[in-house]
């Protein structure tokens, strides 16, 4: 995983525990959303949910999280989800 700091709350690529602090939080989810969406790609609830239940077994919370913290965008009629660009989200959420 390198040095993104998110070993402690990973094991065999799965979440066992959330960080407390926000900036950790925000380091873990930026890191599962590097992982797994690409910036301008849409996707579907279903596609998003496959894909964080890799991580996570409570996917939607995980991805209610993703939506909360900006990572994820959500259309209004919640059938289309997109990455936010990196530099959008780096410069919106500066910590």
């Amino acid at each position: 995983m390198g040095n993104s700091g998110v070993e402690k709350w990973m094991k065999e690529n799965r979440i066992i525990n959330f960080p407390r602090r926000k900036s950790d939080k925000i380091n873990l989810f930026y890191y599962l959303t590097n992982l797994e969406f690409e910036n301008g790609v849409e996707y579907t609830e279903k596609e998003i949910n496959h894909k964080l239940v890799n991580y996570y077994e409570d996917y939607a919370l995980l991805r209610r999280y993703l939506v909360d913290f900006g990572l994820l965008e959500r259309s209004k009629d919640c059938s289309v989800y997109i990455r936010k660009q990196d530099r959008e989200y780096v410069a919106n959420n500066n910590h």
